[in-house]
Protein backbone atom coordinates (compact mmCIF):
# COMPACT_ATOMS: atom_id res chain seq x y z
CA UNK A 1 0.00 0.00 0.00
CA UNK A 2 2.79 2.42 0.89
CA UNK A 3 4.67 1.47 -2.25
CA UNK A 4 1.60 2.28 -4.38
CA UNK A 5 1.24 5.63 -2.64
CA UNK A 6 4.88 6.51 -3.32
CA UNK A 7 4.46 5.44 -6.95
CA UNK A 8 1.35 7.64 -7.26
CA UNK A 9 3.22 10.56 -5.74
CA UNK A 10 6.10 10.14 -8.18
CA UNK A 11 3.64 9.99 -11.10
CA UNK A 12 2.05 13.23 -9.91
CA UNK A 13 5.44 14.93 -9.60
CA UNK A 14 6.41 13.76 -13.10
CA UNK A 15 3.16 15.14 -14.49
CA UNK A 16 3.71 18.50 -12.81
CA UNK A 17 7.27 18.71 -14.14
CA UNK A 18 6.16 17.82 -17.68
CA UNK A 19 3.38 20.40 -17.51
CA UNK A 20 5.81 23.06 -16.32
CA UNK A 21 8.34 22.20 -19.02
CA UNK A 22 5.67 22.26 -21.72
CA UNK A 23 5.14 25.96 -21.03
CA UNK A 24 8.64 26.57 -22.39
CA UNK A 25 7.98 24.88 -25.75
CA UNK A 26 8.07 26.98 -28.87
CA UNK A 27 4.95 27.65 -30.90
CA UNK A 28 6.35 25.37 -33.60
CA UNK A 29 6.75 22.45 -31.18
CA UNK A 30 3.25 22.99 -29.79
CA UNK A 31 1.81 23.07 -33.30
CA UNK A 32 3.50 19.78 -34.19
CA UNK A 33 2.34 18.18 -30.95
CA UNK A 34 -1.19 19.41 -31.58
CA UNK A 35 -1.11 18.01 -35.12
CA UNK A 36 0.15 14.63 -33.88
CA UNK A 37 -2.48 14.34 -31.14
CA UNK A 38 -5.31 15.42 -33.44
CA UNK A 39 -4.18 12.84 -35.99
CA UNK A 40 -4.24 10.10 -33.36
CA UNK A 41 -7.79 11.07 -32.39
CA UNK A 42 -8.85 11.05 -36.05
CA UNK A 43 -7.40 7.56 -36.55
CA UNK A 44 -9.20 6.29 -33.44
CA UNK A 45 -12.51 7.78 -34.57
CA UNK A 46 -12.07 6.32 -38.06
CA UNK A 47 -11.62 2.78 -36.79
CA UNK A 48 -15.35 2.31 -35.97
CA UNK A 49 -14.92 -0.27 -33.21
CA UNK A 50 -12.14 -2.18 -34.91
CA UNK A 51 -8.41 -2.18 -34.42
CA UNK A 52 -6.99 1.11 -35.75
CA UNK A 53 -5.22 0.79 -39.07
CA UNK A 54 -2.90 3.31 -40.64
CA UNK A 55 -3.14 4.29 -44.29
CA UNK A 56 -0.21 5.37 -46.44
CA UNK A 57 -1.18 8.99 -45.86
CA UNK A 58 -1.04 8.39 -42.09
CA UNK A 59 2.39 6.84 -42.41
CA UNK A 60 3.60 9.71 -44.61
CA UNK A 61 2.46 12.21 -41.96
CA UNK A 62 4.49 10.42 -39.27
CA UNK A 63 7.53 10.23 -41.52
CA UNK A 64 7.25 13.98 -42.11
CA UNK A 65 6.82 14.66 -38.40
CA UNK A 66 9.83 12.47 -37.59
CA UNK A 67 11.97 14.50 -39.99
CA UNK A 68 10.96 17.97 -38.81
CA UNK A 69 10.17 17.44 -35.13
CA UNK A 70 12.76 15.97 -32.79
CA UNK A 71 10.28 15.10 -29.97
CA UNK A 72 7.75 13.25 -32.14
CA UNK A 73 8.12 10.02 -30.15
CA UNK A 74 6.90 11.67 -26.96
CA UNK A 75 3.43 12.16 -28.41
CA UNK A 76 3.04 8.44 -29.08
CA UNK A 77 1.51 6.71 -26.12
CA UNK A 78 0.33 3.15 -26.32
CA UNK A 79 -1.86 1.98 -23.48
CA UNK A 80 -2.78 -1.66 -23.05
CA UNK A 81 -6.27 -2.58 -21.81
CA UNK A 82 -4.69 -4.14 -18.72
CA UNK A 83 -3.15 -0.77 -17.89
CA UNK A 84 -6.53 0.97 -18.07
CA UNK A 85 -8.09 -1.67 -15.81
CA UNK A 86 -5.21 -1.25 -13.34
CA UNK A 87 -5.72 2.55 -13.34
CA UNK A 88 -9.44 2.12 -12.64
CA UNK A 89 -8.80 -0.30 -9.79
CA UNK A 90 -6.22 2.05 -8.30
CA UNK A 91 -8.69 4.92 -8.59
CA UNK A 92 -11.42 2.99 -6.79
CA UNK A 93 -8.96 2.01 -4.03
CA UNK A 94 -7.99 5.65 -3.58
CA UNK A 95 -11.63 6.72 -3.60
CA UNK A 96 -12.60 4.29 -0.86
CA UNK A 97 -9.47 5.11 1.14
CA UNK A 98 -10.61 8.70 1.50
Amino acid sequence: MIRATIHDMLDTIKTLIRTTLSSFKTRRELAFENLALRHQIAVLRRRAGKRPTLTNVDRALWVLLARVWKDWKQSLVIVKPETVVRWHRKGFRLYWTF
